[in-house]
């Protein structure tokens, strides 16, 4: 896959997974990332699927309706690559915090779906339910942030409301951020995900 991987200087802190919106790249999170964690290694991965020219992690038959076979194919091959990058960089894949924004949102979920606590923690910026109907494996080890819009014109409300209840079912720590600007990220929204990260990571390492 298609990916930037820039070393932190704090090698005690988690390697920061980088997973962008429809039509972004590998680069685009970087400067989220910085404000998120300051010295974290990071690893940008672009999706492997094209919709019209735009890099996205799978398939969608229209908006907001998956192609959920490739959404499960996707999903286990990003878990390979990831397995790849650790040995091939040198990072610990036990200490991965996921930044995902609306596809890479719903990509890190899928990846907590299907095999639990890959991500000590992940932030997901707008994210869907990526899949119904799936039994998840236990989450307790894991903590989630949720950015979400009241007014975003993708992602209902409810369907928030949705997968906070799926993820505190399997046992995750579920913190969400509602604010009003729509579907975009805002600068409050990032700078809640940087106050909540940093809480995490000194309570995680206590």
């Amino acid at each position: 896959m298609i990916h930037i991987f820039r070393k932190g200087t704090d090698e005690s802190l988690p390697t920061l997974v980088l997973l962008h919106g429809t039509g972004g790249s590998e680069n685009d999170l970087l400067p989220l990332a910085g404000l998120l964690s300051p010295g974290a290694s990071v690893l940008g991965v672009r999706g492997n699927v094209l919709e019209n020219g735009m890099p996205r992690y799978f398939r969608r038959l229209a908006e907001g309706v998956f192609d959920e076979e490739d959404l499960i194919f996707r999903t286990h091959e990003l878990k390979q690559f990831l397995d790849e990058a650790a040995v091939k960089y040198g990072f610990d894949s036990g200490n991965l915090v996921a930044v995902g924004y609306s596809n890479g949102a719903n990509i890190a979920g899928s990846l907590l779906f299907h095999y639990g606590s890959i991500f000590r923690a992940a932030v997901l910026l707008h994210p869907m339910v990526p899949l119904r109907g799936l039994s998840l494996p236990s989450l307790k080890e894991a903590a989630v942030f949720i950015g979400a819009g009241t007014n975003d014109p993708i992602i209902p409300a409810e369907e928030t409301r949705e997968l906070e209840s799926l993820l505190r079912g399997a046992d995750a720590e579920v913190t969400t951020h509602w604010g009003s600007q729509g579907h975009r990220l805002s600068a409050a929204e990032a700078e809640a995900a940087r106050d909540w990260l940093g809480r995490h990571s000194n309570s995680r390492q206590a």
